[in-house]
């Protein structure tokens, strides 16, 4: 990925406090915010330092787009302790599924939280790519986000998901860019393909 843009277009100006605190607040709550079982869930970290995607190898923080990571109750990635991190929603979900098959629990999953960062929008070799944001706090729980898919926007693996908390804004998302909004539950093996 090429660092000299030939230009940036400025998400937001200013942050809703109420919502970062709200965020902040549910990152570690149970049922419905990206866990499958009984317990605390573990928060989210930052994924930065260099870290390596557990799908592609890539290293996240060299990349633009909407990252990923999931924690898992009695097992964790091959190499490495919880989670397992990745570079692009899609890799994400298709790691999730296949691990659900496996039969692992997970205790937690988060994706970038577009809603609540200050993100940009930016030109490389004529495709339009979106910004990583990769601080715990950029991070929010997938099981409430919903996500634009089909767009024109790329993250580290070309055309993802991006994801929103809130419905407004993936809504605005989706307008702009010809993407259409899905709520986590229609996330399947198909629509990752299809991506």
């Amino acid at each position: 990925m090429c660092h000299d843009c030939d230009r940036t277009v400025a998400r937001r100006t200013v942050l809703s406090a109420v919502g970062v605190a709200g965020v902040a607040a549910t990152a570690g709550c149970l049922g419905g915010l990206g866990t499958d079982g009984g317990g605390d869930a573990p928060e989210a970290v930052a994924l930065t330092g260099g870290e390596q995607c557990d799908a592609c190898g890539m290293v996240i923080d060299q990349h633009p787009g909407p990252a990923g990571q999931l924690f898992y109750a009695d097992h964790s990635p091959e190499g490495h302790d919880n989670p397992a991190r990745f570079c692009s929603a899609w890799e994400t979900f298709s790691y999730a599924l296949d691990r659900e098959d496996d039969g692992w629990n997970r205790a937690g999953g988060y994706l970038t939280d577009y809603s609540t960062v200050e993100y940009d929008l930016f030109d490389d070799g004529g495709q339009t790519f979106i910004s990583a944001h990769l601080d715990a706090d950029a991070f929010a729980p997938m099981d409430d986000l919903v996500y634009v898919v089909g767009t024109d926007v790329n993250g580290s693996m070309g055309p993802d998901f991006v994801p929103f908390s809130d419905d407004g804004d993936a809504e605005a998302f989706a307008d702009a860019h010809d993407g259409a909004v899905y709520e986590r539950a229609d996330i399947s093996r198909d629509l990752i393909a299809r991506r």
